[in-house]
């Protein structure tokens, strides 16, 4: 069987139907009339040899299995243009002017502090504006504030409207001072619950009402990290920080990592995140990529 090649557009229009759920919110969306919509799928049954979608004895069109299996390789196809269009806007669009950029408080500080001084030579007429925030604090400098690019973590990489390009990770760990009761040997199960935990909280409403890694019910929350890490050193309760940041406190002793069974640190992934209808410009997408270079070593 010779099958045809589908185009684009008709790609499109496929996933348009899947993502609104019927032909005329397809036709609404692409501002097209909705005999344009059917044409536009009976046409990519016809070149694929498949039926995509079940359109007797529902309202709805239902995708059918071979809908089903062809839907992840047609947006990866769509997705792989709209990359190539963006890469092909940001040559066009020349250097930025300025760029806004949020990176998350977990981010190694000499990590960050080496990238921005190399692109201070790199590009001296772009002019750079720097936030430190965390968790849900960096979504609401991309979406509300009008940053145009964030170094951020797992907790914003799901919000809509974002795009995001997995950078790496920073290692978690919980510590406390060496004379806390967590860091004797062999704790049991439950008792980190009886002791203070310093947690790092969101300036941002985003993540109101979600927990992260906290076990204990006394807690203090703090939005700034280098008090956590302050706090932690005069032994006013246990939290977890990033390895890196607390790499000297464990070699001079005055921080040291515990072993609890209930194991609450772990992998912190980051991500390149800007919104969608954000083109990337040179200087925007060096430092993306300057970040992932580091982070990934």
């Amino acid at each position: 069987m010779k099958l045809g090649e589908p185009s684009l557009d008709h790609l499109r229009i496929f996933l348009t139907v899947v993502e609104e759920g019927s032909f005329g919110a397809a036709a609404r969306r692409m501002n097209r009339a909705v005999s344009a919509i059917s044409y536009g799928i009976a046409q990519l049954e016809a070149q694929l040899a498949v039926t995509l979608f079940e359109r007797e004895g529902s309202r709805k069109p239902v995708l059918t299995k071979a809908g089903e299996g062809l839907l992840t390789e047609a947006r990866h196809v769509a997705d792989g243009v709209d990359s190539l269009l963006a890469k092909t806007r940001s040559l066009h669009a020349g250097l930025e002017s300025n760029l806004a950029l949020v990176v998350d408080v977990m981010v190694p500080g000499d990590v960050t502090a080496r990238i921005l001084a190399a692109f201070r030579e790199r590009y001296p007429t772009v002019a750079l504006r720097l936030r430190v925030e965390g968790l849900g604090a960096v979504a609401q400098c991309l979406i509300e504030e009008g940053a145009q690019a964030a170094i951020g973590g797992p907790v914003v990489s799901d919000e809509l409207g974002l795009e995001r390009q997995a950078l790496g990770k920073v290692d978690l760990i919980p510590v406390a001072a060496p004379d806390h009761p967590l860091a004797a040997a062999d704790i049991a199960p439950g008792e980190s619950r009886k002791h203070l935990q310093l947690v790092l909280s969101d300036r941002s409403t985003r993540t109101k009402g979600r927990e992260f890694s906290v076990l204990s019910p006394l807690t203090w929350r703090l939005g700034d990290l280098s008090a956590k890490h302050s706090l932690l050193k005069e032994g006013l309760g246990w939290g977890n920080m990033p390895r890196a940041m607390v790499a000297d406190d464990l070699a001079g002793g005055r921080l040291v990592e515990l072993d609890l069974p209930e194991e609450p640190g772990g992998h912190y992934p980051l991500y390149a995140l800007w919104r969608r209808d954000t083109v990337l410009g040179p200087a925007t997408s060096w430092v993306i990529d300057e970040f992932k270079a580091a982070l990934a070593a």
